[in-house]
C-alpha cells in the first residue's frame, strides 16, 4: 500500500516486458501522479537482448500482425512498419528483428519525454543489485551506480538469462577464444574466419540465425550442429483461417496422454478436411495456461521430459525463407546435423575437442576451431546468479518452482516465497511466469500480462488511497 499520493514503481528490465509494462502504467487513469523508474543497463532501452542485433538476416519468427505492444491495438506495429524503409515494397511477411527493436525504442522514447498528462518514466542506465524491504510496504532498490530508489512496487521484467555451461566438469573451455557463449554479442560471429571449422550446440531458432549469419559473412566450411533430438524448427505455412478451439474437450483431461489423444483426434479431423496441422496447434494458444495448469506436477514433468522438445520446434516456427535457406545449406553439405548430447569440451591449443554422446551410445570426439552455444536460456531461478535474484532468493522472498521453469507467483504475478507467503510489493512478468502458463515468452502473452499487471497495480494504489482517506 503506497504511503504517499505519488506512488513510485520500479521496473527492473527494459526489454519488451519492461517496456510494455511502463507504457501500460502510463495509460492507467489513476496513476497520472505516479513516478515510474525503468532500470536497463543496455545503451538503448526498449529492444532488450532479443531485438538488439542489427543484422538484417535476423528475422522475426511471427508475422507483424501479432506483434503490437498494445493488446487493444493489434495492428499498431504493422501500421508503424508500413512507414519504415523495410516496407518500401510492401510490409514484409517476416520483418527484421532490428525493425521491431526500433519500434520498441521509439515507443519507449516517447514515454521518457516529460508530459503534464501522464506519469513520469525515468530511465536508469545501470543494473539493480538488491531490493530490500523498507518497513512493511516499501522497498529500496539499490542500483550499481549508487542510486537508491524508494519504491512502493518493484516489478522484475528480467527476460531470459544466458544458458548454463553446456558441458562439464572441466570448464576451462569457457575462457577459450574459440568458445562463443553468447552468439548475440556484437561482432562475436565475425571473429570466425570463412574456412574455420564450427560446431553449434542446439538446433533451435538461435542456431538457424547463427547459420544464416555465418553464410552471410561468407563462411565456406561445413558447420556441425549437435542437438539432442535432431530437429529443426518447423517452417511457417501460408496464412490460413483459424481452426475452431476445442478447449471444452480438453478441460476434463488431467493427463498428458488424455490431452494428446484429443489433440490427435482433431489433427485427423482437420487432415480429412484438407486443413494443415498448424492452425490446429495454434488453436490451443488462448487456453495453454488453463491446459497446463490442469495437469498435476507429475504430468507437467512428463510433458517436459517427453514432448517439450517436439512442442518447441512445432510451436515456435521459422520464417519460410529461413527454412529454405537452411535446406539449401544442408543440401550443399554445408550443414551437418548430428543427434546427441555434448558431454565434454576440452581446449586443445587453438582448437576445441567436443565429446558428443548419441542416445544409447558411448560417444565420440569432434574437433572444431569454434564452438557456439545456441542452447536455450537458463530458466531455473534456483541457479541464476544475477545479484538481484540472489539477494531476493537469500532473503526468502523469491522461490524457484519445482520444475525449474521460473518463479513461484500468485495469479497477479506477485512473488511467492519458499514459505508460500505472497509479496505485496514484488511482482514479475514475462518468461519468469512460465510455471503458471508454461508459455510466457511471446509478445501476445507478455503484453497481456503487462496490461493486467498495470491495472492491478493501479487498483492497489487506489485502494491504498481509500484506506488513508
Amino acid at each position: 500500500m503506497p504511503h504517499s499520493s505519488r506512488p513510485v514503481m520500479t521496473i527492473v528490465g527494459g526489454g519488451f516486458a519492461g517496456t510494455a509494462l511502463a507504457l501500460q502504467l502510463r495509460q492507467q487513469p489513476g496513476l497520472q501522479q505516479a513516478e515510474i523508474h525503468l532500470i536497463e543497463p543496455r545503451e538503448i532501452p526498449g529492444p532488450g537482448l532479443a531485438y538488439s542485433a542489427r543484422r538484417p538476416e535476423y528475422l522475426l519468427n511471427v508475422r507483424p500482425g501479432a506483434l503490437s505492444l498494445y493488446p487493444d491495438a493489434p495492428t499498431h506495429f504493422a501500421d508503424w512498419l508500413n512507414t519504415q524503409p523495410e516496407s518500401a515494397a510492401g510490409v514484409p511477411d517476416f520483418a527484421p528483428r532490428a525493425a521491431f527493436g526500433r519500434y520498441l525504442h521509439q515507443e519507449l522514447s516517447a514515454a521518457l519525454a516529460p508530459t503534464a498528462t501522464a506519469p513520469r518514466v525515468l530511465w536508469h542506465n545501470t543494473r539493480a543489485l538488491a531490493a530490500p524491504l523498507l518497513g512493511r510496504h516499501r522497498r529500496t532498490v539499490l542500483l550499481a551506480n549508487g542510486t537508491e530508489i524508494e519504491s512502493d512496487y518493484v516489478v522484475l521484467a528480467l527476460g531470459n538469462f544466458p544458458p548454463p555451461p553446456p558441458a562439464g566438469p572441466d570448464h576451462r573451455y569457457l575462457h577459450h577464444p574459440g568458445y562463443h557463449a553468447d552468439p548475440w554479442a556484437v561482432g562475436n560471429l565475425r571473429r570466425i574466419d570463412p574456412d574455420d571449422d564450427v560446431l553449434l550446440i542446439g538446433s533451435g531458432l538461435t542456431a538457424v540465425d547463427v547459420l544464416l549469419a555465418l553464410h552471410q559473412d561468407g563462411h565456406r566450411a561445413p558447420v556441425t550442429v549437435v542437438a539432442r533430438h535432431g530437429r529443426w524448427p518447423s517452417a511457417h505455412g501460408p496464412v490460413a483461417p483459424p481452426y475452431p478451439g476445442f478447449y471444452d474437450e480438453l478441460a476434463p483431461e488431467t493427463t498428458v496422454a488424455g490431452a494428446l489423444r484429443v489433440f490427435k483426434q482433431h489433427l485427423r479431423a482437420a487432415a480429412a478436411q484438407g486443413i494443415d496441422w498448424r492452425p490446429v496447434l495454434d488453436s490451443l494458444r488462448p487456453d495453454l495456461g488453463r491446459i497446463w495448469g490442469a495437469w498435476p506436477l507429475v504430468e507437467q514433468r512428463r510433458f517436459l521430459r517427453h514432448l517439450a522438445g517436439l512442442w518447441a520446434v512445432t510451436r515456435h516456427r521459422s520464417p519460410p525463407q529461413n527454412a529454405q535457406a537452411l535446406a539449401d545449406l544442408t543440401a550443399a553439405g554445408l550443414v551437418r546435423l548430428q543427434v546427441g548430447t555434448v558431454r565434454e569440451i576440452l581446449p586443445a591449443d587453438d582448437l576445441l575437442k567436443v565429446r558428443v554422446r548419441p542416445h544409447g551410445a558411448a560417444g565420440s570426439w569432434l574437433t572444431a576451431r569454434h564452438v557456439v552455444c545456441c542452447a536455450g536460456p537458463l530458466l531455473d531461478y534456483g541457479r541464476i546468479a544475477d545479484p538481484l535474484v540472489m539477494s531476493l532468493r537469500d532473503a526468502g522472498q523469491l522461490a524457484a518452482d519445482p520444475l525449474g521453469l521460473g518463479m513461484l507467483t500468485d495469479a497477479h504475478g506477485a512473488l511467492r516465497g519458499p514459505d508460500g507467503v505472497v509479496s505485496g510489493t514484488l511482482f514479475t512478468l514475462g518468461p519468469s511466469r512460465r510455471p503458471a502458463y508454461f508459455e510466457s515468452t511471446a509478445v501476445p502473452e507478455i503484453r497481456q500480462q503487462a496490461a493486467e499487471l498495470a491495472a492491478e497495480l493501479a487498483r492497489r494504489v487506489q485502494q491504498g488511497r481509500n484506506e488513508q482517506a
